[in-house]
C-alpha cells in the first residue's frame, strides 16, 4: 500500500477530536437541532474514514466494501447538510425533509447490503464498480447534490448575508471554510468513480479540517448570529 493509502487513519483520529468538541458543545444547548445532526455527520464522517482505515490495514472484504459504500456515499456529507437545513429553514420543514431523507438513505442502505458483487472487477482500492446492481450508483448522486446544495450552498449563502457588514468578519470567513470543506469530498468522489481513490482520502483529511477550521471560527466569534433559528448565546453559535 502506497503511504496516501494510511491517511484515512489520520482522518479518523481528528474526526474523534471533532466529535468530542461537537458533541460537548451540542450537550450545552441540547434543543439545537442543527448541532445535533452535526455531531451525527461528524460521527459519520469519521465511520466511513475507519473503514476506509481497515481496509488499509486489512484488506478487501465484502463487509468493508459495503460498509465503506454505505458510510461515503450515502452518509458522508447529509447529516452535516442536514444540521444546515436546521440552521436556515423552519423546523417544520427541516423535520419534513429528514423523514423523506431516512426513507431514502434506508432504501438504499438494504439495496447494497443485497446487492451481489462482481469479484472480477475487485481491486485493492475500494470501488463502487464491484455493485453488481448498478442502478445502485444512479442513486448516489442525488444523495451527494442534497448534500451539496444545503452543505455547501447553505455555507456561501450565509458567507454571504455575513459578507455584507465587516461586523461579522469571523463569520464571513468560517462559512466559507465550511463551504470549501464540504465540497472537497464531493470532488474526491467524483474522482473514485475514475478509480482515482486516493484522491478521495486527501480530500476527506483537508475538508474534515477546514469544516472544523470554520466552525472554531464561527463559535469563537462574538457577534451574533443573523439567523432565526440560531441559539442566543454568540459564543455558543455555530454558521
Amino acid at each position: 500500500m502506497p503511504l496516501v493509502a494510511y491517511i484515512p487513519i489520520t482522518t479518523t483520529l481528528f474526526s474523534i477530536y471533532f466529535f468530542t468538541v461537537i458533541y460537548n458543545h451540542w450537550r450545552q444547548k441540547p434543543d439545537a437541532l442543527y448541532l445535533l445532526w452535526w455531531t451525527i455527520g461528524v460521527v459519520c464522517y469519521g465511520i466511513g474514514t475507519l473503514v476506509e482505515s481497515i481496509h488499509t490495514i486489512y484488506g478487501w472484504s465484502p463487509f468493508i466494501f459495503k460498509a465503506w459504500y454505505i458510510a461515503g456515499a450515502f452518509l458522508g456529507g447529509v447529516p452535516l447538510a442536514q444540521g444546515t437545513i436546521y440552521l436556515l429553514m423552519k423546523r417544520s420543514t427541516a423535520n419534513k425533509l429528514t423523514v423523506g431523507l431516512v426513507i431514502i438513505l434506508i432504501i438504499s442502505a438494504i439495496l447494497v447490503v443485497l446487492s451481489p458483487l462482481d469479484s472480477s472487477k475487485v481491486t485493492e482500492k475500494l470501488n463502487g464498480n464491484v455493485l453488481e446492481w448498478t442502478f445502485i450508483r444512479a442513486i448516489t448522486p442525488f444523495i451527494n447534490i442534497y448534500a451539496l446544495i444545503f452543505l455547501v450552498g447553505g455555507a456561501f449563502y450565509s458567507a454571504f448575508k455575513y459578507f455584507k457588514t465587516q461586523d461579522f468578519k469571523g463569520r464571513f470567513w468560517g462559512n466559507l471554510l465550511i463551504a470549501v470543506g464540504g465540497l472537497l469530498p464531493g470532488i474526491g468522489g467524483t474522482a473514485t468513480k475514475f478509480g482515482y481513490t486516493y484522491v478521495l482520502y486527501v480530500t476527506e483529511l483537508l475538508g474534515i479540517l477546514l469544516i472544523f477550521w470554520g466552525y472554531m471560527v464561527i463559535k469563537n466569534d462574538a457577534s451574533l448570529s443573523i439567523h432565526k433559528n440560531q441559539v442566543t448565546s454568540p459564543q455558543s453559535a455555530i454558521t
